[in-house]
């Protein structure tokens, strides 16, 4: 399923959200399958929470009501490599949902599991496009410095080579820097140093104060001014550099990311409006679903629904923070929504389209 298959589909989202129908499930998903982390990153506490996770034959319960309707899923932690499981997981949801994307972010320190797994994940759904994200916040023992555990670089080098040497058509292997008060001033020094690995895609996202990671009044977010800085020069590298296959898909919508993300920072508003709630939602380890991970506010869960995302997703609790979001109560730069915001959004989706055209024809 292409993106082509998405796109008529958004008109009935944008009735969704104006009016209230059709009710529609999200297209894109968060599925968050453990909080258990073996980083202790600076930007990070999820590693403290804990969770009575859903198990194999639960997730599959929650894929058998979700049907068809998933067109991007992430399956994220925490590590989410740390589930036993996670391949099977992942492989249900394929089964039972058939997604068109489906991305896995890893800190890199089990080589031989995340190795494996991406190689079993990528054979067990042929028709989707995988996208395996290693994080990586620095070069060298500057990563390690971020992220609180010695010798991660190496490690994650390691797993890093694992993953190139790996040959599916449909398996994309990605570098994902989370920008930080950490590392804001050294983002030029950070991309030169991180593309010279030549990953398949390069993607950062901004740390924030979010509900899910438990990093709520943390000074991890950059300066407006600082941010606008590291973007700028993102923004021009990624018009310098040509990437192939999918990832040229991705950094077209990077860019335009890049440039809203500030927007949103300096104005502190929505500045294109949310779907968050309506076209894009999230499902933690124990079930509970959010709109979003940023507030992280439980609208209902999965359990005490019989694993039927609907019950929750058209109920009062989804309504009353779809108000909110809709009255502008809160605005983020959050990537995962941020996705599904610009695809509802028919003057980003144009600028998005113009900037993929240009890089075909260069």
């Amino acid at each position: 399923m292409s993106l082509a298959c998405l796109l008529p589909r958004l008109p009935a989202y944008w009735l969704f959200r104006r009016f209230g129908r059709p009710r529609l499930l999200p297209f894109s998903l968060v599925i968050s399958v453990t909080y258990r982390c073996n980083s202790r990153c600076s930007t990070c506490k999820v590693w403290q929470r804990e969770a009575d996770e859903l198990s194999l034959e639960e997730w599959r319960r929650v894929f058998a009501h979700l049907g068809k309707t998933p067109y991007y899923m992430t399956f994220s932690g925490g590590e989410p490599f740390l589930r036993d499981d996670l391949v099977e997981i992942v492989r249900s949801a394929y089964e039972l949902c058939r997604p068109a994307v489906i991305t896995i972010p890893t800190n890199g320190l089990l080589t031989e599991r995340v190795a494996a797994g991406a190689d079993a994940i990528a054979r067990a759904a042929p028709k989707a496009q995988i996208g395996i994200n290693l994080s990586l916040d620095d070069v060298g023992e500057g990563h390690d410095r971020i992220r609180n555990v010695p010798g991660n670089w190496q490690r994650a080098m390691e797993t890093y080579r694992r993953l190139k040497a790996l040959d599916h058509p449909n398996l994309t292997i990605s570098i994902h820097t989370v920008i930080s008060t950490f590392n804001v001033g050294g983002i030029p020094r950070i991309y030169e140093g991180l593309m010279a690995l030549e990953p398949d895609s390069y993607i950062t996202e901004i740390a924030e104060e979010r509900g899910e990671l438990g990093t709520v009044g943390l000074p991890i977010t950059p300066a407006p001014q600082e941010y606008a800085r590291a973007a700028e020069f993102l923004i021009q590298r990624l018009a310098e550099h040509r990437f192939g296959g999918f990832a040229r898909i991705t950094q077209a919508f990077r860019a335009e990311y890049y440039r809203l993300a500030q927007r949103i920072l300096f104005e502190r508003r929505q500045v294109i409006p949310c779907y968050a709630g309506w076209a894009s939602g999230h499902i933690a380890p124990d079930g509970d679903v959010w709109t979003c991970c940023i507030r992280a506010e439980p609208i209902g869960n999965l359990r005490r629904a019989d694993y039927d995302l609907r019950r929750i997703w058209f109920g009062e609790g989804a309504g009353r923070l779809r108000r909110s979001i809709a009255a502008g109560e809160c605005a983020c730069p959050m990537a995962n929504a941020s996705y599904a915001n610009m695809l509802l959004h028919p003057p980003t989706l144009g600028r998005v389209a113009r900037h993929l055209i240009n890089t075909i024809r260069r």
